[in-house]
């Protein structure tokens, strides 16, 4: 019969090299607000990201189109 090991016996414990004196300090719901502001974030595909090296140029870009969309349109003759 196979006896009990001791990573067996104390699985749901926290491991010794845990200094739990080291822990203390810490502030419940710290970040909660940021939590709640969300973030924008936007994932590209790939094959639109290879046009643009870095978020400034992806910002440059919509910027652009931003403006172009909301200029008055010019009337043909």
């Amino acid at each position: 019969m196979k006896k009990k090991t001791e990573k067996r016996e104390r699985r749901d414990e926290l491991r010794r090299e845990y200094d739990l004196s080291k822990l203390r300090g810490g502030v419940r719901g710290k970040y909660i607000a940021r939590y709640r502001a969300g973030t924008n974030l936007v994932l590209l595909s790939p094959d639109v990201a290879e046009y643009f090296p870095d978020e400034q140029s992806v910002n440059t870009a919509l910027r652009a189109l931003i403006h172009a969309a909301n200029r008055p349109l010019r009337r043909a003759r």
